[in-house]
């Protein structure tokens, strides 16, 4: 791929020494020409990329390698035409393609380096860091990991490490998409939404079989609409509330308009770091944990380079994650998962629990493995719940509906996978479409067909016309008399009539999502052991912790976890501090 545009010379106003009216005008950085090369971390890997500098201006970026699946190509195509055009560095939060955000994050990171290395800048490699201490460690940048660390900062003057084993923050929290579960919120008590953490309490429960650990979901619920408010303060729009399958309303907080929620705490969670000056060091992978006489004192690292050094701490947070891309892993607690698609990120692979065995740490209902009932089923794109809460239905190759669509992520699961092929079509109207931003990162990936009616729709997607359109129909007619004949979805969760063309369709099927064993801890957040003492100074928080959602989680309950848990390990890990 070559794109050749002559532009004017970049200016770098970041760069640029501040001054007073007084100083001389400061000398604007030139770029030299030559041939620059710069990488960035993709959803998949490593970007390399090669600028070329010829009269002091840009004149041709390729990306000469990179790992990306191909239906990001067309993101990578418009980030390079962005990255000739621009004029300063260039920012994820404004220049991001929708649907594509961690590729695009690669490509503006690759050519921001070629940039500063055109500049003269100092761009030579990860930092080698070396033995030291400092009051906490926290283990994973993603969601659990800067909530932990956000809120351990609060507490006063504690030195805080973060680190990620990957070249970039976020892990899993950066592809979800739904949004966070809470109740009895001011957002809910604005839409007149009657919600109270005892419903919450309960949603959860019946939807993990009733074997979830109580305590652990009676803090989750109580802790919800407080977690809520921390974020708000923090910069953080929630100010949407949706529908998710197995709960009794509308609980699950997303920002304005339904935009996918794991990007946007991210960046909130980013800057609020950056204020608190924690030091996050990626591409620091995480050895083992250090102990003395079974309390854990740190950690040792592997640096990019890989060498190694070691993190003395009060206080270890365990913050990686769940297994769901260390498929051998998966199979041995679940045999019958062999065969089946991934749709976590790459650096999900448990490694903690080894660590864990070696302090005395246990875990817990570690066979427990949800698949998500609709990922896409070419690229493996997880297609957000949250469409099927604001009216989207199933069909098979029939044409015709066979489960309530909003049932636990199990049953449909499971019904979906009795269908021919093992799959669906995942079926909403254009006022679906316009209901929730998150749609628009499909239809810019490519996995939406269209159709201008049903029966437009249904040649598109080899359906039976007939017996589609009837579908349709009927379901129109049950949503408007509020009764779902057919498979006894609530008045509640039949939010569209399906009656605005044009059409949509994206065909589906399950994928290993999410792994709901792990690390057993308390409501403390503090790691047990087989007796259910506690291991000192360890604590963990997020997907990598086992009990809270039992047999099969509910939507928008992850990143309830994550929050919620991380700040609650944050915070017993700063109190663990004040009392050295």
């Amino acid at each position: 791929m070559r794109l050749r545009v002559i532009i004017a010379a970049v200016l770098l106003l970041g760069f640029l020494c501040s001054c007073s009216n007084d100083d001389p005008a400061p000398i604007e950085p030139v770029l030299q020409d030559g041939v620059w090369t710069g990488t960035g971390e993709g959803r998949n890997g490593t970007i390399l990329v090669r600028m070329t500098v010829e009269g002091h201006q840009i004149t041709d970026i390729v990306v000469v390698s990179q790992s990306e699946s191909s239906f990001a190509q067309d993101a990578i195509n418009e980030m390079v035409a962005r990255a000739l055009r621009k004029q300063a560095l260039m920012s994820v939060e404004v220049d991001a393609v929708s649907g594509a955000t961690l590729t695009s994050t690669g490509v503006i990171d690759a050519v921001n380096m070629a940039i500063q290395a055109a500049l003269g800048q100092d761009v030579g490699g990860k930092k080698v860091y070396h033995d030291g201490t400092c009051d906490i460690v926290v283990i994973g940048a993603g969601g659990a990991g800067l909530s932990a660390a956000v809120e351990a900062a609060s507490h006063g003057d504690l030195r805080i490490i973060v680190l990620e084993k990957q070249g970039i923050i976020g892990g899993n929290t950066n592809y979800s998409t739904g949004g966070i579960n809470a109740a009895g919120t001011e957002a809910q008590h604005a839409q007149g939404i009657d919600d109270t953490p005892d419903l919450f309490y309960d949603d959860t429960m019946r939807g993990g079989k009733q074997i979830n650990i109580p305590s652990l979901v009676r803090s989750l619920a109580d802790h919800s609409a407080e977690t809520i408010s921390w974020l708000s303060s923090l910069g953080a729009d929630l100010s949407d509330v949706g529908l998710m399958g197995g709960s009794s309303v509308k609980r699950t907080h997303r920002p304005k308009g339904g935009t996918a929620i794991g990007p946007h705490l991210m960046k909130i969670l980013k800057e609020a770091s950056s204020k608190a000056n924690i030091d996050i060091r990626t591409s620091n992978k995480v050895l083992g944990l250090l102990s003395d006489n079974g309390t854990v004192t740190g950690v040792n690292v592997k640096n990019a380079d890989g060498s190694t050094y070691r993190l003395q701490a009060k206080a270890v947070v365990i913050a990686t994650g769940g297994f769901g891309a260390n498929l051998p892993m998966v199979t041995s607690y679940q045999p019958s998962l062999t065969g089946f698609a991934t749709l976590n990120h790459p650096g999900a692979t448990g490694d903690a629990f080894a660590w864990l065995e070696a302090v005395g740490g246990s875990t817990i209902q570690m066979e427990y493995i949800q698949i998500h009932p609709t990922a896409e089923a070419d690229n493996h794109i997880l297609i957000t719940e949250a469409v099927r809460g604001n009216g989207a239905i199933l069909v098979n190759h029939d044409g015709e509906r066979f489960v309530n669509e909003m049932d636990t992520r199990d049953v449909v699961s499971a019904a979906i996978l009795e269908q021919v092929k093992g799959e669906a079509f995942l079926v909403f109207d254009d006022a679906v479409r316009r209901s929730l931003a998150s749609i628009e990162t499909y239809a810019n990936q490519h996995l939406m067909a269209e159709g201008t009616d049903a029966a437009d729709l249904a040649a598109k997607t080899g359906l039976p016309s007939s017996t589609f359109t009837a579908t349709l129909t009927q379901y129109a007619s049950f949503q408007k008399a509020g009764i779902d004949e057919g498979f006894g979805r609530s008045s509640t969760q039949m939010t569209a009539a399906l009656e605005t063309p044009p059409y949509y369709a994206i065909r589906v099927k399950p994928a290993i999502h999410h792994t709901m064993g792990g690390i057993h801890v308390d409501a403390d957040m503090h790691v047990l052991r087989s007796d259910d003492t506690p291991v000192p100074g360890l604590f963990a928080a997020g997907e990598v912790t086992g009990g809270i959602h039992g047999a099969n989680r509910l939507g928008g309950n992850g990143v309830a976890d994550i929050v919620i848990n991380g700040k609650i390990a944050g915070n017993r890990a700063a109190l663990l501090c004040q009392t050295y």
